[in-house]
């Protein structure tokens, strides 16, 4: 396996202390982090604050000139990036992992910098013009997730700073070098202090959730961290964008051809081996077409290898961490106890190094299982039986997230309709999970909220203000 040409994460300095990174596919490690401290964190604030208003100043045109050459760094080093964040990570290098991701980056910072976001007039009768702006917050403190750690880092900071604002980054315990990484990229083109990152532990976090120097915090995670974040930030009434737990649902109506969707759906629920918080989890099938689309999904899934990352033919990879392959083992043998029939899968390799769970699907299997009602986050699928839409839209509704959903069928016209009843931030019609920069992306119930994308991303990076005369 070529292990060359790969990026090493920036080296701390000797006075702050390190730990090892280690690649879940293997058990090799990557490089060491970090372990900065809530002091670190009071510095990164001190020069973020006394940075922004000169960035602020030079006003959207010259911000996006940056975001722009930022993007050119960030691909100009794409390969180096994609090995590290395929080592840290264990995503592969191909399919909508390792090289994806990166270009994802660029492809946001240079979206984000075209987005257009003139004032808006709302008023203006002879009499009375009422125009509403958007003015930068401040500091923005930008706390990220394992599971597409470069990308969605990229989501956070990339409107923060086209607003105006500058940013300290929290990246997650687990994969703080491919950060590290991305963000001294991206400081090639920034000025100095403007965007940190501090990577410490769940003391940072909490500090920074609470920091009064900080005017809103981005925050993509679990429900329960983002709960706990929501009251830190109360005593200072910060700005929160929240994208939080997902378990979207997947409707197939009867109409529907099931080999033509068979692929659409594995990548909607396989996507990054299912560590994704859009990814579809819990699919509904009518029981006309039940067995076919069981097949046909079946058949896609084997053909799908699985690997360490940088082996050019794998396409999907381990769980990230070991709590995240405990969580996804103790669903599945959930299903397998309750009698819930195994079509792939669901027997990992106890003598396999590395955090590989191999591709599973669960058919008939009750909808109040845990592995349909829990956020399983993993490579592990239950198909369930349905028999009206009705029926169908009332289970897909039946849980307390609503960050993404889908409907597939043939009729695009009533696959709308179908969608139009389904309590979610995103439906996708015949695919799901994908997101664009121009669109604007959120979730409901405890999925989160606040915007993220286009025009209303850009918005929630600002402050409104109505000037009236």
């Amino acid at each position: 396996m070529d292990t060359s040409n790969t990026v090493l994460a920036p080296s701390a300095p000797a006075s702050v202390p390190t730990r090892t990174i280690y690649d879940p596919a293997t058990g090799q490690p990557v490089g060491e982090a970090p372990v900065h401290t809530v002091e670190d964190l009071e510095n990164a604030i001190e020069a973020a604050t006394a940075a922004q208003p000169a960035w602020a100043a030079l006003g959207h045109e010259a911000r996006s000139a940056a975001l722009l050459r930022a993007a050119d760094a960030v691909e100009r080093s794409a390969e180096e990036l994609a090995r590290l964040l395929s080592r840290e990570q264990g995503k592969p290098l191909n399919g909508p992992n390792a090289r994806f991701e990166v270009g994802a980056c660029s492809a946001w910072l240079r979206a984000t910098a075209a987005t257009p976001l003139d004032p808006e007039t709302v008023v203006d009768d002879g009499e009375t013009r009422a125009e509403l702006h958007y003015r930068p917050i401040g500091v923005v403190g930008a706390i990220g997730p394992w599971n597409w750690p470069m990308m969605i880092t990229v989501w956070q900071i990339a409107p923060a700073l086209r607003m105006g604002n500058a940013v300290v980054v929290k990246p997650s315990e687990y994969t703080p070098l491919s950060v590290l990484a991305l963000v001294e990229i991206l400081n090639q083109e920034l000025p100095d202090g403007l965007l940190t990152v501090v990577s410490g532990g769940r003391d940072v976090g909490a500090r920074l959730a609470e920091h009064p120097g900080i005017g809103k915090i981005m925050f993509t995670g679990s429900t329960a961290t983002g709960k706990a974040i929501i009251r830190s930030s109360a005593d200072t009434v910060k700005r929160l964008t929240l994208e939080l737990g997902g378990n979207d649902a997947g409707i197939v109506l009867p109409d529907a051809d099931p080999k033509a969707i068979a692929e659409g759906l594995f990548w909607g629920a396989f996507i990054n081996t299912g560590q994704t918080c859009a990814a579809l989890k819990r699919l509904y099938v009518h029981d006309d077409i039940y067995d076919a689309v069981c097949e046909e999904l079946t058949s896609v899934a084997k053909a799908m290898p699985m690997g360490v990352g940088l082996d050019e033919a794998n396409v999907l990879g381990p769980l990230q961490n070991k709590q995240q392959y405990d969580i996804v083992a103790k669903l599945v043998d959930a299903a397998k106890d309750s009698g819930a029939t195994v079509l792939l899968g669901g027997n990992p390799d106890p003598d396999q190094p590395g955090y590989f769970y191999p591709t599973t699907l669960i058919a008939d299997i009750d909808n109040n299982n845990p592995l349909v009602t829990e956020e399983q986050f993993g490579p592990a699928l239950p198909i369930i039986r349905y028999t009206t839409v009705d029926e169908a839209v009332a289970l897909a509704n039946g849980l307390d997230v609503g960050l993404g959903a889908s409907v597939w069928s043939a009729d695009p016209a009533e696959a709308r309709k179908v969608a139009a009843r389904i309590q979610a931030g995103t439906v996708w019609i015949n695919k799901h999970g994908a997101v664009d920069p121009r669109i604007p992306f959120g979730g409901s119930k405890q999925s989160g909220y606040g915007l993220e994308f286009g025009a209303e991303g850009l918005k929630a990076l600002g402050v409104p203000q109505v000037i009236n005369c």
